[in-house]
Order: C-alpha cells, then structure tokens, then sequence
C-alpha cells in the first residue's frame, strides 16, 4: 500500500448497507475473481465491468451498514478498489476493510466534493482528500499506525504470516 492513493471516483449516498455492496446470494463464493463480478451490482450495475484497480469509492454516511460479512470488502478488494472515503462507516465494516488490506477513510463532508468519475488524490499518513478536476480538498484525521501498518501488510492475515516467518527465521 502506497502513502499517496489516486483513482477515478464512483460516488454512492448514504445508508449502503452490505446487501447492496453484496447481495446475501452471493455469500457462498469464495472465489475472489467470481465475487468480484457482483459487487454493487443492485446499485449501480455496471460498476463490476468498468470499475479498475485503484478507483475509489466516496460515499455519505453510514457506509456499510448492515450484516458483518467479509464478502463485502472482500469483494472490493478483488476489484482492486484503492480506497473507501465516507462521511461515516458501520464500525464491522470499517474494521472488515482495514484488516483485509482496503483503506477506510471517514472523512466528514467528502461526498459533497465530487462528482463521479472525478480524479481523486489521498494523502493517507498527511490526512487529505484532494479532488484534482476542481483542487478543493478536505483533511481529515489520518489512521493511526498500528491500522496504517495492518494496510501496509496487505490485511491482517498478511501482517500475521509475515511476523510468523520472521519469529521462524529468528
């Protein structure tokens, strides 16, 4: 994971509970690459085809809401999101994000600065949310460093294997 994260925006409203990120349907796949294609697609359809790796979500309040499953930032992850920026997160979800390596980043009155499609900069460690089509910009408080180091890892399964192997080559 990068310090400085850039992509192009999807914005969604507020209330975007886990059955609308992933329908209950779709929790038997385990598949990264087969959970992929259903991501939001009872919210914006087309979002799984044309989404690429390093787009962010922005979105109002109380992202992720709803049930506590993985399958919704897993699903996230294997489009290869680079960020989740919201007024507010479900704790579950936010915690699900961080620790499988998808930044969550509350930062209050984001999604009054953009429009979809528009191209976005993160300063993560500098706590900044920059809308580079217009230059307004918002800070907002940066994650402390113990979730920046489980992001860093790729998730919290990554950071564990690697302080295994190293405790083994120790």
């Amino acid at each position: 994971m990068q310090n400085i994260l850039t992509g192009r925006v999807w914005v969604l409203g507020k209330d975007i509970d886990t059955d609308q990120i992933i329908q209950g349907k779709y929790l038997t796949i385990i598949d990264p690459n087969e959970l992929k294609k259903h991501v939001l697609e009872i919210v914006m359809p087309e979002f799984a085809r044309e989404a690429k790796p390093g787009d962010i979500i922005v979105a109002d309040e109380n992202f992720g809401c709803g049930s506590s499953r993985e399958h919704a930032p897993a699903g996230f992850k294997a489009l290869g999101i680079g960020a989740v920026v919201a007024d507010s997160f479900a704790r579950i979800f936010f915690r699900n994000a961080i620790n499988l390596g998808v930044p969550a980043i509350e930062a209050r009155g984001v999604r009054a600065l953009f429009e979809a499609g528009d191209p976005a900069r993160i300063e993560l460690r500098a706590g900044r949310i920059t809308n580079e089509r217009t230059g307004a910009s918002l800070s907002f408080p940066p994650l402390p460093e113990h979730l920046l180091g489980l992001l860093e890892a790729g998730g919290l399964v990554e950071k564990v294997r690697a302080e295994l192997h190293g405790k083994a080559g120790a």
